[in-house]
């Protein structure tokens, strides 16, 4: 007891930081959470969208062919060339005065070549049965990969019925294993994302969003002086071309070229050396440029205020966030998704992170790679046997007048062994 009263009477502000810690932990709350424990079929509609067609995919609830813990499991997309959309209400939520924190982990166990890893936040009213790739969202937010050239990070914004892509770029995950992403989206419309949380990006609404018209803008009425000089080099008046430059060829008779002894000039005609590159030739003349000393710069017209600039404080806001969402097209199977969480708290949405993915990704890269570390061991088995050393056999059995092998295999065998030259 006398112990804590010394603290106390040292740290005066010690018991009220502690309380302020507390009411901060009270005060944050989770909109929606989801790691796909018993009963989340519940919590979650299956949407119809492209059912008729026969294009809908279908989930698996799985932990995945690799893992960290069995028992974790997230919902897979199971099926190639197939469109997939599944949804779950949350009370509704506005983000005005409080920071909008928007979390899930995935995972491409099929080495994704080309697909989104993306989830959405939808507003207002929404016919989950009906969700699907033209059911207007809020939020657009996760990886993106097709080929070389994609391999980013999606963070789309709709802004009065518009969506707005984010104009940095962000690189996402490419590799097999569970990934965490993170987007943070404050009151003062700064932003923050995160992937494995590590910061990855960071800046303003204003700036990296097309949201609003620039505060600023080119004057229009703003014309280059005529006097403006934005030649930064000129050419060397003192710089002269020197007597006879142009009277010097391009290419000479070859001094070392000689009239073959078997040349016949009535049967193969006069005989003329051939020529080569003149190496005194320099190409045709030109002045030495030198700097300008009357260069100005480029010219730029001033910035002034954009009449049609007018600001919004409620930029970051999102007034009636209701649904969660996955919607995506997928030419080849196996992305995982889990740990879904929509919060007003950042600490705890990296609390989250690593006690699911950050307890388990040793775990799971060590089960990916003995998983690979067995495919390739099995890939080896069904290599096919040096066809020379076939060969030699075959010859060495028909010198002896044996049978060969092909001779005795049955039908089916032969059949067998066919379709697997064609596969």
């Amino acid at each position: 007891m006398r112990s804590a009263m010394a603290i106390n009477k040292r740290s005066p502000n010690f018991v009220y930081l502690i309380l302020l810690s507390l009411v901060a932990i009270a005060s944050a709350e989770v909109f929606f959470e989801e790691r796909f424990e018993d009963g989340w079929e519940s919590r979650w509609v299956k949407s119809d969208w492209k059912k008729d067609e026969n294009m809908a995919g279908e989930w698996n609830y799985t932990s995945g062919k690799w893992n960290g813990d069995p028992n974790d499991k997230g919902i897979q997309t199971s099926e190639d060339y197939r469109f997939y959309a599944i949804s779950a209400e949350f009370p509704e939520v506005n983000n005005k005065g409080k920071t909008l924190v928007f979390q899930f982990s995935v995972k491409h166990e099929q080495k994704l070549d080309c697909g989104g890893g993306y989830m959405k936040l939808l507003s207002g009213d929404v016919d989950q049965k009906k969700f699907g790739g033209d059911t207007p969202y809020s939020i657009m937010f996760g990886p993106d990969i097709c080929g070389y050239s994609t391999k980013k990070v999606h963070a789309i914004l709709t802004y009065n019925g518009t969506n707005h892509l984010i104009k940095k770029e962000v690189t996402c995950e490419t590799d097999q294993l569970t990934h965490v992403y993170t987007f943070i989206l404050r009151p003062d419309a700064t932003y923050i994302i995160l992937i494995d949380n590590v910061e990855k990006q960071t800046g303003s609404l204003y700036s990296d969003w097309d949201l609003l018209p620039p505060k600023k803008i080119k004057d229009p009425e703003a014309k280059k002086p005529e006097d403006w000089d934005d030649k930064e080099y000129i050419s060397d008046p003192e710089d002269k071309k020197p007597e006879g430059y142009d009277d010097i060829p391009k290419e000479i008779t070859d001094p070392d070229a000689k009239k073959p002894e078997d040349w016949d000039d009535e049967e193969d005609g006069e005989w003329t050396a051939p020529t080569i590159p003149n190496p005194e030739y320099k190409g045709p003349w030109k002045q030495k440029k030198i700097k300008n000393p009357n260069y100005k710069g480029k010219w730029k017209a001033p910035m002034i205020d954009n009449p049609d600039f007018k600001d919004d404080p409620d930029l970051y806001v999102f007034p009636n966030l209701k649904y969660v969402g996955i919607e995506l097209w997928q030419v080849k199977s196996g992305t995982m998704f889990d740990n879904i969480l929509v919060a007003d708290d950042v600490e705890y949405a990296k609390k989250l992170a690593e006690e699911t993915w950050g307890k388990q990704k040793d775990a799971e890269k060590a089960a990916f790679e003995e998983a690979e570390k067995k495919k390739e061991d099995e890939e080896s088995k069904d290599d096919p046997v040096d066809s020379d050393a076939e060969d030699e056999e075959d010859d060495v059995d028909d010198a002896e007048g044996h049978e060969s092998d092909s001779d005795t295999k049955s039908d089916d065998e032969e059949a067998k062994e066919d379709a697997h030259d064609e596969l």
